[in-house]
């Protein structure tokens, strides 16, 4: 297993981004589960033909199409310890050392996102598991019931990440009025308009509650004005919830601090260490500001759980989220962090905004048209032909990029034109990856140009 594993991580420079193969999982059915078992060797094999190589490639410096984090192998160990132990992180009772060790991550995070000191928080799946349980806290704590969904009313963005949406009507709240705040010509939301709208909403009657914010979206890497829309929401005495799944990390580095200026004004916070601090997917982060009132919204007793009923100050993950039992989560984020120490995160997220400039200014020597220039490390081009369709044209490019798979790119919608993005994130990603991206591209719009 540890050949194997060793092997894809010794050769990860020289593997596809993206692999199309006739490989897509279904010689698995081949062979099901029965009652004897089969040799690791013929297992291995199964992994090898049928999941590991076919697809996209998330630990690749070449994945630049969605939010990439790599994976570090430091916390694969991590989570084999947490595995092989299988302590239960879920309440203080059962394992004081894993519910600390977890609170402890916590309290890191609260203090560099500038929260208080009694701020809380829970290790989540990731950022949509995170959204709901805020977006639940931010009901709860508002007082809406089902009387007042009709005229409650939500604030977003257009580009707020489509888990939030999700969340609200998980959340039971898909009934309330959703307004989408207009945007700016970099993607986001403007403030003035912001407040025109409780204003007039209160002035109609309705029950203006929850304002969603984003630090860095997925389309583009916008960071809302944070600070606006904060002093805003205290005044109109609204929820503030902060979507910072991708971005908030880059709080780590000095000019992510100034970008990120009024993230502590939130209530509630999502923060993803599978994207930005670069660890295996399945690690998000809700911090909430008061603890009472995300203890309120998810703490539930029962009988047979007595015995854990205890006089302690140290809160129980349990009790902050709709997950009982869990995986201890902590230890694959706790072990990479003390092995390393914080200064190789940083100076990757550094390197990642420096790339992002980079891409940005060379993309365009390419011919290709830019969206605003990246305030973290996602950028927006297209290419424009000198004839035909450019949204065909731009949809041809981007699959024949994934095709190549040398380096992978993704595409979205912005402002009705067909976009491609690069989303720099993976910590495997370095100026000869941006590179090899730019000489791809030249060739492929060549290729289609001459076709």
């Amino acid at each position: 297993m540890i050949d194997y594993s060793e092997h894809f991580i010794n050769h990860i420079e020289t593997l596809k981004a993206f692999d199309v193969s006739a490989a897509d999982g279904f010689g698995l059915f081949g062979s099901p589960i029965s009652d004897e078992g089969i040799d690791i060797e013929m297992a291995l094999k199964l992994l090898r033909q049928e999941v590991d190589h076919s697809g996209l490639n998330p630990a690749s410096g070449g994945h630049l199409g969605y939010i990439p984090g790599g994976g570090i192998y430091y916390a694969a160990l991590g989570d084999y310890l947490a595995d092989v132990f299988n302590r239960y992180a879920g309440i203080y009772f059962a394992s004081p050392g894993a519910v600390r060790l977890e609170n402890s991550l916590i309290q890191w995070m609260s203090s560099l996102m500038g929260y208080p000191a009694g701020a809380v928080g829970n290790l989540t799946s990731g950022g949509s598991i995170a959204n709901l349980m805020g977006i639940v806290c931010a009901r709860d704590a508002s007082q809406i019931k089902a009387r007042d969904f009709e005229k409650a009313v939500i604030y977003l963005s257009k580009q707020v990440h489509h888990s939030v949406d999700k969340a609200i009507r998980i959340a039971g709240l898909k009934e309330c009025i959703i307004r989408y705040v207009s945007l700016d010509d970099h993607y986001r939301m403007k403030a003035d308009d912001l407040e025109r709208m409780i204003v007039l909403d209160k002035t109609n009657r309705l029950i203006p509650f929850l304002v969603v914010a984003s630090a860095g979206t997925t389309d583009t890497g916008a960071i809302d004005p944070l600070e606006e829309i904060g002093a805003i929401a205290k005044k109109q005495e609204l929820w503030y919830h902060i979507d910072g799944a991708y971005g908030g990390f880059f709080m780590l580095t000095e000019s992510g601090k100034l970008k990120l200026k009024g993230i502590e004004q939130s209530d509630t916070l999502v923060i993803d260490p599978h994207k930005s601090l670069f660890l295996p997917y399945g690690t998000g982060v809700l911090l909430a500001r008061d603890r009472t009132q995300l203890n309120a919204s998810h703490f539930y007793a029962a009988n047979y759980m007595q015995d854990t009923l205890q006089a302690t100050e140290e809160v129980s993950p349990a009790d902050l989220s709709p997950e009982l039992t869990k995986h201890f989560r902590g230890l694959r984020m706790w072990l990479p962090l003390k092995l390393l120490g914080l200064k190789p995160f940083r100076a990757c997220l550094e390197e990642k905004l420096l790339l992002a400039k980079y891409f940005y200014e060379e993309v365009q020597q390419l011919g290709f048209e830019t969206g605003p220039e990246p305030q973290l490390s996602v950028v927006t081009y297209r290419y424009v032909p000198k004839s035909g369709d450019a949204d065909a044209f731009n949809k041809k490019l981007v699959e024949a990029v994934q095709q190549d798979g040398r380096v992978f790119i993704s595409s979205t919608l912005l402002d009705g034109k067909f976009t491609l993005r690069a989303a720099i994130v993976s910590f495997r990603t370095h100026l000869q990856t941006i590179d090899l991206l730019l000489l791809v591209l030249k060739e492929k719009v060549a290729l289609l140009e001459n076709s």
